[in-house]
């Protein structure tokens, strides 16, 4: 199957989506002295309420994955979508701390569908051969989705934390063009034994597909079927191994990750940078983290998902305790672009991987579990790097910290099967 002009389509409608989600989890993060101050609350609070979204989205991912098993990811993309942009509306009139945070909770349930959905969705309609360097770009949508959020705390955040979490609620109308532009995965269509439904969509993609195809992977159209979104089935057999590897290395990535990127303007700040050029600093990682995405991508489709995430993840450890005992500002600048290059782009690959373990009956499912760790990862990092700073733990030890969980992340991914090049089950 080429590469078409729906593919394109598809592949911005969900980019966006990506964008958005990276925007949600940010955004509220470099106005958080607005909301502390707005609140009458400190850093343990703000901390929680930086989480709530994170919160939300773990019991909604492991709710929406197996549904969109069962129903499609098209449905579970439209509507999460949907109903996230009116509690992200909600929360930005919130007139307390408890309203705020229910209202976060809720829209990180909303979301938790489209955010578990994108790259299973994606990597399903998408050729064999491109599908590792493809899906390695779509994870360029974070780091835009960053930038607009430091971009948005510049023009609006002088107006009140609650522009910032009103604009975010503007997301929801991004349905209409997932509605026009992504068509439902042929691979879940073919599982439920709809494979006429399933040619037309590969027809749509520019496939050249007979009528009257009937797919091997699926039923029949009389209604035939696997058994789908099963979560039991991800710990028994030859997945359970796999599946307990697979949720230490997103607990344990996420947290290396998101520990340092929530915290990191107030790091910054304890060594002498003011706010403007904390989030200037911030802006600048986040242009370094899209060249070791492409980096990532051409790597990948070359030399397959282990032999690059293995060294990217070590490079990211390594850059970070450079960057934990620079001395001058310049230093910091290096080793921090350097953990942004290899770490987000070793973050690329590991989006692409995560995707492609499981067979189609159990990987929205599969892929639920392993974003349910990344988010406990994000729900408790805020707080638990924020206690360390409150205790005065230090710069340097605090760093060390949060670098140790991608050691732990690099020796569990060892283990897990290459998949460059095989066809999704």
């Amino acid at each position: 199957m080429p590469l078409r002009r729906a593919h394109l389509l598809a592949a911005f409608a969900l980019f966006m989506a990506f964008v958005i989600e990276s925007w949600e989890q940010l955004a509220l993060v470099y106005v958080s002295g607005d909301l502390g101050t707005a609140f009458g609350i400190g850093e343990g609070r703000i901390g929680w309420a930086l989480s709530a979204v994170a919160l939300g989205m773990i019991p909604g991912c492991l709710v929406w994955g197996p549904v969109s098993d069962r129903i499609g990811r098209r449905g579970v993309c439209l509507w999460s979508l949907a109903a996230y942009g009116v509690f992200a509306l909600a929360s930005g009139l919130s007139p307390s701390f408890t309203v705020l945070m229910v209202t976060r909770f809720l829209s990180g349930l909303a979301l938790a569908g489209i955010y578990t959905v994108t790259f299973p969705y994606f990597l399903e309609l998408l050729p064999s051969r491109l599908r590792g360097r493809a899906a390695v770009y779509l994870s360029i949508g974070w780091p835009v989705g960053v930038l607009l959020a430091v971009g948005a705390t510049q023009l609006l955040g002088g107006l009140g934390w609650h522009v910032v979490a009103l604009a975010s609620g503007l997301a929801g109308v991004w349905v209409i063009a997932i509605r026009a532009w992504v068509p439902e995965s042929p691979y879940w269509l073919a599982e439920r034994g709809r494979h006429a439904e399933a040619a037309a969509v590969l027809r749509r993609l520019g496939a050249d597909v007979p009528e009257g195809t009937v797919f091997a992977s699926g039923g029949d159209d009389s209604g035939g079927q696997r058994r789908s979104g099963r979560t039991t089935d991800l710990f028994r057999g030859r997945l359970l191994r796999l599946t307990l590897l697979m949720l230490v290395v997103n607990f344990s990535f996420n947290w290396g990750y998101w520990g340092l990127q929530t915290w990191l303007p107030t790091l910054l700040q304890d060594k002498g940078l003011s706010m403007s050029a904390s989030l200037g600093f911030v802006a600048l990682s986040a242009v370094c983290m899209i060249p070791g995405y492409v980096s990532a991508s051409l790597l990948t489709g070359r030399f397959g998902r282990r032999k690059v995430f293995l060294p990217y993840v070590a490079l990211a450890a390594l850059s970070g305790v450079a960057f934990a005992y620079a001395d001058t500002l310049t230093e910091m600048y290096v080793a921090n672009f350097a953990l942004s290059f290899f770490c987000l782009g070793a973050w690329g690959v590991w989006n692409t991987w995560n995707g492609e373990f499981y067979p189609t009956s159990l990987r929205a499912t599969g892929y639920a579990w392993a974003t349910a760790a990344q988010l406990g990862a994000t729900s408790l990092a805020p707080s638990v790097v924020g206690y360390l700073l409150g205790r005065a733990t230090g710069y340097s030890s605090t760093i060390l910290f949060i670098m140790a969980f991608l050691a732990v992340a690099l020796l569990c991914a060892m283990p897990l099967p290459e998949t460059e090049g095989k066809d999704l089950e």
